[in-house]
């Protein structure tokens, strides 16, 4: 008889040499289970199952027959049990895993349409967040120079927030809309996995200054004091002694030619974009935050009508007046809706939903679940203040207000 150790490692050897049939098993059968049924077998019964495959009769009970455990290579036999116990288990595991998030239906637009899995989403100030990655190699764009290494190796390994609840489809469209502005890109394709893994294929920047300004206007640099925190898009208007011209700034640098990340804004969280209060709502992508200038003496940018840049040319220097741009609306709707307890939400209709196929007359929702809705999306396009004679249909998105308790049971009986 060998010594303990060995027995020990021959077990091990026994267990993985007997176990793979039974883990393959328990794959299957909790794959199969989870992804039909949406059942979760036992995993003591798997367990069991297994080590009855491996051919110790009676399963994980052989650990108190006296006929094994007083065996010569009983050391052996027990460590190949426990191994193909925790073979089967984990098996068991991962095909309960695949089986929830396995599409149903495997079609291209199915899984386009799909959100990202849970395990990569956070709760980052109230609301959910997902952080999508850019993985790998940066591929080069067929037809295009390749990209100069310094700008690849930045893009690669680069982090994007996003909101969660946000179809993989619209994440790669968003992405890709990043990098364009973030990097000045020519042209970027973006693929995203259920894991938030971003696969990019880029183009370089084919054109600098011009490629930021619009037809029909000139870009005139000035010297001027500038203010703490001015940003490419700000609106200005730029002060001589014989012209006042209003213009966009391209591009800003103070004296010392630093700039620094833009700060978070100090803003009401009910008039931000990713408003927590704003559940489920789709929102619009969230602005990249360029650079900003630490104020002081510099040199401005701007994009000013033709007629306008003469005089800006002429001058020696310019003062910089910040125009503000106004209240976004549906910012200030956003915050009447908080201040009255009201919420908005985004709920898919589900194939059994009672309101499936129904017009909204029929449905009855104010009177029956005690929302409104003010907004369908259908495949052709949007529906905005829906009639009493609006059919929903399965699949469709509909936008519903009310307090947080009629959302959540009427998302749990439509979706």
């Amino acid at each position: 008889m060998a010594s303990l150790p060995v027995e020990i490692l021959l077990g091990i050897y026994l267990g993985l040499l007997v176990g793979i049939i039974p883990a393959l098993v328990s794959w299957g059968l909790a794959f199969v289970f989870k992804y039909f049924t949406d059942v979760t077998l036992p995993g003591f019964g798997m367990a069991v199952l297994a080590i009855a495959l491996a051919g110790v009769n009676g399963g994980l009970l052989a650990l108190a027959d006296k006929s094994i455990t007083q065996a010569p290579n009983a050391e052996r036999i027990v460590t190949a049990i426990i191994v193909v116990t925790m073979a089967s288990m984990y098996a068991h595991s991962k095909g309960d895993q695949m089986g929830a998030e396995f599409p149903r239906r495997l079609s291209l637009e199915k899984l386009r349409s799909r959100t990202l899995s849970t395990d990569v989403i956070d709760l980052v100030g109230g609301r959910r967040e997902a952080t999508v990655r850019v993985v790998g190699e940066v591929a080069d764009m067929e037809g295009y120079p390749p990209l100069p290494e310094d700008l690849r190796a930045e893009i690669r390994g680069s982090e994007w927030p996003f909101p969660a609840d946000l179809r993989i489809a619209e994440l790669e469209e968003r992405l890709a809309d990043r990098l364009l502005t973030e990097y000045d890109l020519g042209d970027a394709s973006v693929t995203v996995d259920e894991r938030g893994r971003a696969t990019v294929v880029a183009a370089p920047p084919f054109s600098g200054l011009s490629k930021r300004i619009e037809d029909g206007r000139h870009a005139v640099s000035v010297d001027a004091v500038l203010p703490t925190g001015l940003a490419r898009g700000d609106e200005v208007t730029l002060i001589t002694a014989d012209a006042q011209v209003r213009g966009t700034v391209v591009s800003a640098r103070t004296g010392d030619g630093s700039a620094k990340p833009a700060a978070a804004p100090d803003s009401d969280p009910a008039e931000t974009p990713d408003d927590p209060d704003v559940e489920g709502a789709e929102k619009p992508p969230a602005p990249v935050r360029a650079p900003t200038t630490d104020g002081g003496e510099g040199r401005l940018t701007a994009a000013v009508h033709r007629t306008d840049a003469q005089p800006l040319i002429r001058a020696p220097r310019a003062k910089v007046v910040v125009e503000s741009r106004g209240t976004r609306r549906e910012y200030e709707l956003v915050s009447l809706l908080r201040r009255a307890d009201v919420r908005f939400r985004k709920v898919t209709v589900g194939a059994s939903a009672p309101v499936a196929g129904k017009r909204l007359a029929e449905a009855a929702l104010r009177e029956t679940y005690g929302v409104g809705a003010f907004a369908v999306r259908k495949a052709g396009g949007w529906v905005v203040a829906p009639g009493e004679d609006a059919v929903v249909d399965v699949g469709e998105e509909l936008y519903a207000v009310g307090t947080r308790d009629a959302l959540d049971a009427f998302e749990e009986a439509v979706a």
